[in-house]
């Protein structure tokens, strides 16, 4: 997974074709986004910290914007 950026995962999230699951343990918490059964982004939180990650052809999965 590579890093993105929170337009492009809100994108992803936004989509209604996705699902996503959210876990937390402790500080940390995740929020997956799936297309059917492939993860293909996910957001990490830990503290103070953000970071949005997806797999290499998440630009496949983008919406268009109009």
């Amino acid at each position: 997974m590579q890093l993105i950026m929170k337009t492009e995962f809100d994108n992803l999230s936004n989509n209604d074709d996705h699902c996503y699951e959210t876990d937390s343990n402790g500080e940390k918490q995740v929020v997956k986004i799936y297309c059917g059964e492939l993860l293909i982004a996910k957001k990490v939180k830990l503290k103070r910290s953000l970071r949005y990650f997806g797999i290499l052809t998440y630009q496949d999965y983008l919406t268009k914007e109009e």
